[in-house]
C-alpha cells in the first residue's frame, strides 16, 4: 500500500519535488498506461490545492479522448486546436489560462472552473495526449505550476505512452 503525502511546506518547488518523486514510486514499475495516469490524477488530486479536475486526455484516432482524472464527469473527445486542450495538443506548449472565460473557444465542462492549465505529454516525439487541471480560482495556475507539471509529464511520457 502506497501512503503519500505532501509535505506541508508552502513552497512550489518542494511541493513539486515530493509529487516528483513520488510519481517516480508509482509509476516507475508498472507498465500498463491507464493504470498509471490513473493513480497519477489521484496523486495529483491530493498532492495540488484548489483543484475541481485533474486528469489526462489520450490522443487516439487525431483527436483527445478522455482518460482517468479525478473530478466530475468531463467532455468525452475534443477536437485538435479547439479550447485549452486541443490547443496545447496542436501547438505542444503547455497552456496556461488565468481565466477560461477569456479563452477564446474554451471548452466548459464544469462551470465552477476559472482557470486551467493543459500540458502535452510528448514521448519519442509523438503526442500521447494532455495532462489537463482545473481550478475554480482565478489565475490559480503560475510558471512555477508549470514548470513543476512539465517535469512531471517528462518523467512519466514513457510510462503512459
Amino acid at each position: 500500500m502506497y501512503d503519500f503525502a505532501p509535505t506541508s511546506a508552502v513552497d512550489k518547488t518542494i511541493l513539486y519535488a515530493d509529487l516528483l518523486q513520488a510519481a517516480d514510486a508509482l509509476t516507475s514499475d508498472e507498465p500498463d498506461a491507464v493504470a498509471n495516469m490513473a493513480n497519477l490524477s489521484a496523486l495529483i488530486w491530493q498532492f495540488l490545492p484548489d483543484l475541481n479536475w485533474a486528469g489526462f486526455y489520450r490522443m487516439v484516432d487525431g483527436e483527445l479522448v478522455l482518460g482517468p482524472f479525478q473530478g466530475k464527469p468531463a467532455c468525452i473527445r475534443i477536437p485538435m486546436g479547439r479550447g485549452v486542450c486541443g490547443t496545447a495538443a496542436q501547438t505542444r506548449k503547455t497552456q496556461l489560462v488565468e481565466d477560461v472565460h477569456a479563452f477564446p473557444g474554451h471548452i466548459a465542462c464544469d462551470g465552477a472552473s476559472a482557470s486551467e492549465i493543459v500540458v502535452p505529454v510528448l514521448h519519442e516525439g509523438r503526442l500521447v495526449g494532455v495532462l489537463d487541471l482545473d481550478s475554480p480560482r482565478l489565475a490559480r495556475f503560475d510558471r512555477e505550476d508549470a514548470h513543476g507539471l512539465e517535469a512531471l509529464v517528462a518523467l512519466i511520457a514513457g510510462r503512459i505512452g
